[in-house]
């Protein structure tokens, strides 16, 4: 039996998705539909249950013993405000998960971010060290809360109370198929495929920053199945633990992106430029690339796909068929 928390989401319903390529059906997803189209991201899948938050408390406390937990589960949203529902979700439950695969002896792998990065002034190489940690300074609620998991759960190792095998991914920029409920928090490749395939203008942000020109602002974007093939390795190497980046080691710009868009539709790309909003101007990253070496140095030396790669794949596989989930 294998837990998938966030199963109906993003990542998680992708996890899904592979496992039961493998052959795994014995999952139990816990997570909510909501009343959206989310469904139609496990609307293929096969599973044992979904366990709805309301009763994952009541679950924990009779939950048969599983293979792995795939902690995937959080409020995503980078511009989440509510600072009780993220402790509640992001870190309570994080915790409670973790203490059960700690008594359990269940490998626990979860999700950070490379939110914790804050602006990337110190850095963006995955030491887990205290100091190192204690240097990072995230840049809003979201990043705040997978950082403070992330310390709390090197405290916890430090103090001999820990899964057999832990791993926490800071996800750099994910995009692929099953993402559409996100809304706003969808990959630039969600939001605007359908439109260059229109020949409609594309929007970028304007540069605010003298050292960076319009468009160019750099990101490391990662095709989502690649970081599940990651995870799939930590299922197999369970002995390798650790708080590890989850990105290509290679930052793009978004103009690089939008026309990796142009080019697996065949199309040329009109791009303006429009200033970036007040509101997130202060907190915005004008660039982010992991660094891979830790993982690599763990044995861990899965291809990525390039960009263009992962974009066209994404594109012609996905966004431009009748069904675009996986």
């Amino acid at each position: 039996m294998i837990f998938v928390t966030g199963g109906t989401g993003f990542i998680g319903s992708n996890i899904v998705a592979t496992l039961n390529e493998r052959g795994v059906t014995d999952i139990i997803i816990l997570d909510s539909l909501g009343h959206e189209s989310k469904w139609k991201n496990i609307a293929k899948r096969r599973f044992y249950d979904v366990v709805t938050p309301d009763r994952i408390e009541s679950f924990l406390s009779t939950a048969p013993r599983a293979e792995a937990v795939f902690h995937m589960g959080a409020i995503s949203s980078t511009t989440a405000s509510d600072g009780d529902e993220i402790l509640r979700t992001n870190f309570q439950l994080s915790a409670r998960l973790w203490d059960w695969c700690a008594r359990q002896r269940t490998p626990f792998i979860y999700a950070s971010s490379a939110a914790t990065y804050g602006d990337g002034s110190n850095g963006f190489t995955d030491d887990e060290s205290a100091p190192a940690l204690d240097k990072l300074r995230p840049l809003n609620l979201y990043g705040w809360s997978k950082h403070a998991f992330d310390r709390w759960a090197l405290e916890r190792v430090a103090a001999g109370i820990a899964p057999p095998q832990w791993a926490g991914l800071k996800f750099f920029n994910v995009y692929g198929p099953n993402e559409s409920h996100k809304g706003d928090m969808q990959s630039l490749v969600a939001k605007n495929t359908a439109a260059v395939a229109a020949g409609e203008t594309i929007s970028l942000f304007r540069s605010h920053r003298e050292d960076f020109r319009d468009g160019q602002q750099l990101r490391d974007f990662v095709y989502v199945a690649d970081c599940v093939a990651v995870m799939m390795w930590l299922l197999e190497h369970k002995d390798v633990s650790g708080l590890f980046n989850l990105g290509t080691g290679k930052a793009r710009s978004f103009l690089d992106l939008t026309l990796a868009i142009g080019a697996a539709l065949n199309k040329n790309v009109d791009v303006r430029y429009v200033d970036m909003p007040l509101s997130i101007r202060d907190r915005y990253q004008y660039f982010t690339q992991a660094d891979m070496s830790k993982l690599q140095r763990a044995g861990c030396n899965i291809p990525f796909h390039s960009l263009e790669g992962g974009v066209a794949d994404y594109v012609l596989s996905y966004l431009t068929q009748s069904d675009p989930y996986r």
